[in-house]
């Protein structure tokens, strides 16, 4: 069976992406599969790469590190080595597609649309899981009906930005108090993301998100800890122990996450049985209400007092072998390999399930 790795694409988490398929094709059990690697540039063009019948470890289409994300700016075309192609021309019989594309383009509905299209089955969420969760408005709105409780927040368009913005400012400052923060509605990663203290600052963060998308999320700043659920499954969810971001700064942005480098992980989390009962409850209904399929990381705030809020779900979250999502289920007993398999069967099951549901006249 082929596996069609798609990594790269023309979202702001581009380098991400390419350190998660850098993880991934070392992992993939090549006694049973081929990898075929599909590189998407910046621009949107699809590179397909030379067939794997094993491990990659000196690459030139896959030799990022960590450390690498700088230098990727400036020496994209290091990044892949083949051929150009069309989206289509990966349709194939006995095949798979793993894509590992982040934010839009990649985990927003539209590339899982042209999966659907292709009638090929694919690791992770489909079209409405995926743009719903993709989407910060639209997945709070899914949460509120599902009873799950959230901080504050004001949704503001690009159109109200632009001719309301007094108003907009009343709102925010009516309902909300300082310090808020300011989130492209469709962006992940902490793209984009600014901290505002004061109104300035709440003008230059709303102006900053506007960069990234058309629709923005203003929401109430907390003093809470930073915990994370890892899901896996179809309709059989399973969630894992909680894990906990340890900060060592007041803010987490893109450039202290995967630049610096500077975030810890503590595994499992701190906290009460009851309350840890309580957080995959939540991440299981949130994934259920997203109509989720495969896998998700569902993210959490949670208080001093052991209030907890819902802060959003990650439907294609960072894959590498130091991301959160992986090394909480190593942590109940499932490598990185395994894992990978599993995402495949997954994706396997659900196609299955699709194909045997279809009523033909």
């Amino acid at each position: 069976m082929k596996i069609f790795l798609i990594y790269g694409g023309k979202s702001a988490e581009h380098d991400i992406s390419i350190l998660t398929a850098h993880s991934i094709v070392k992992e993939i059990y090549y006694n049973y599969y081929d990898v075929v690697p599909v590189y998407i540039t910046r621009d949107g063009e699809w590179i397909q790469g030379e067939t794997l019948t094993e491990p990659v470890r000196e690459s030139e289409m896959l030799r990022l590190t960590a450390g690498d994300v700088k230098k990727m700016a400036t020496e994209e075309g290091q990044s892949s080595i083949g051929i150009k192609i069309s989206p289509a021309a990966i349709k194939s019989e006995d095949a798979v597609i793993f894509p590992v594309l982040h934010g839009p383009n990649g985990e927003d509905g539209t590339v899982q649309g042209l999966f659907e299209v292709l009638d090929m089955p694919y690791v992770g969420c489909g079209v409405l899981a995926s743009a719903a969760g993709m989407d910060k408005i639209v997945s709070k709105q899914l949460f509120q009906q599902a009873g799950l409780p959230q901080v504050p927040y004001v949704p503001v368009t690009k159109f109200d930005w632009q001719n309301q913005q007094e108003e907009i400012f009343q709102r925010c400052e009516g309902s909300l108090i300082y310090p808020m923060f300011v989130k492209p509605a469709n962006m992940g990663s902490s793209v984009g993301i600014s901290k505002a203290s004061n109104q300035a600052e709440l003008l230059a963060a709303i102006e900053k998100a506007f960069i990234y998308d058309s629709r923005v999320v203003v929401e109430q700043g907390i003093e809470a800890r930073e915990v994370e659920v890892a899901i896996l499954g179809n309709s059989d969810v399973n969630a894992s122990v909680p894990g906990e971001i340890v900060k060592k700064v007041d803010f987490y942005d893109y450039e202290e996450k995967y630049i610096n480098n500077s975030v810890e992980l503590n595994i499992p989390a701190d906290l009460p049985e009851e309350l840890v009962e309580k957080l995959q409850e939540y991440a299981a209904t949130a994934f259920r209400a997203l109509d989720g399929s495969g896998l998700s990381r569902c993210d959490f705030f949670v208080t001093s007092n052991h209030e907890i809020y819902i802060n959003e779900v990650n439907t294609m979250p960072g894959f590498t072998q130091f991301s959160m999502y992986p090394l909480l289920w190593e942590h109940a007993g499932l490598k990185y390999s395994d894992l990978v398999e599993e995402l495949i069967q997954l994706a396997l099951k659900r196609y299955s399930g699709k194909i045997t549901s279809v009523q033909v006249d």
